[in-house]
């Protein structure tokens, strides 16, 4: 049975079950469930977060299926509505997801709002599947234990701690350094690489800035406390950073990856 009431939005639920019925419908007999991950199987979703979500099937689709899960991921975001556009997540094949081995490989994903999907291995990372498997919230199937193994700690610190070498290489790579929310995000993906380092678990984007305030060198509390200010802002295309913000981040992605 769909699961009615999974987030404490009304709309979003309701995006849900068309996006679950949408894609048993595509898939058939290869459905195996649907689930959140990210923020909101973390307990931190709001009105400025993506609804990142999971769904599993027995085999890679064939032509078919994949057409009819496009067609479906096309459709989606230019309804009436606000949480329609905020959907992000891949469709795990099982065999993939159950053990380690599998991290990497490509999956059918659509990116936040958009309307169409690619092969990608976005999905498929050390960190969603600590989520999904510790904190995943089901929409339909069978709990997400039952499906795949844990992801040992060290796997999740040795991705945390390379991730942060290049982490401001990586994120102004696609993220212009003129951006507002651009700042926010490179603290913030610090922060939750830190946290992950240190703890072997994976904390929201608020979570995690408030973890670093008690955990890192007291000098980065301001920054910290800026963008966790900042982030009811939201994303707003011509809004440029503080002054001098941008450098602070670079300098603290520096100081975590030092740490880490």
């Amino acid at each position: 049975m769909l699961n009615p009431h999974p987030t404490r939005y009304a709309e979003l639920n309701g995006v849900l079950h068309d996006l679950v019925t949408g894609a048993q419908a595509a898939l058939g007999e290869s459905f195996v469930g649907a689930y959140l991950q990210g923020s909101f199987a973390l307990g931190a979703g709001d009105l400025h977060s993506d609804c990142d979500f999971i769904v599993v099937v027995r085999d890679r689709p064939d032509a078919e299926q994949e057409a009819a899960l496009r067609a479906l991921h096309r459709d989606l975001p230019h309804r009436d509505g606000f949480w329609n556009r905020h959907l992000e997540g891949s469709y795990a094949v099982l065999d993939d997801l159950r053990t380690t081995a599998g991290l990497g490989r490509p999956w059918l994903y659509v990116d936040h709002g958009h309307d169409d999907m690619s092969w990608s291995e976005h999905c498929n990372q050390p960190w969603t599947r600590w989520i999904l498997r510790e904190h995943g919230v089901t929409l339909v199937g069978p709990c997400p234990v039952r499906l795949m193994d844990p992801v040992p700690d060290d796997v999740l610190r040795d991705h945390a701690r390379a991730s942060l070498t290049t982490l401001t290489r990586d994120v102004l790579a696609w993220c212009p350094p003129t951006l507002a929310w651009c700042q926010r995000y490179l603290v913030v993906q610090a922060c939750r690489s830190l946290y992950t380092v240190r703890t072997g678990q994976v904390a929201s984007k608020r979570d995690s800035l408030r973890w670093a305030m008690m955990h890192a060198d007291p000098a980065w509390r301001p920054l910290l406390q800026q963008v966790l200010a900042d982030r009811d802002l939201g994303f707003d295309p011509t809004a440029e950073p503080r002054p001098g913000s941008m450098a602070t981040a670079r300098a603290f992605a520096a100081y975590v990856a030092e740490a880490a």
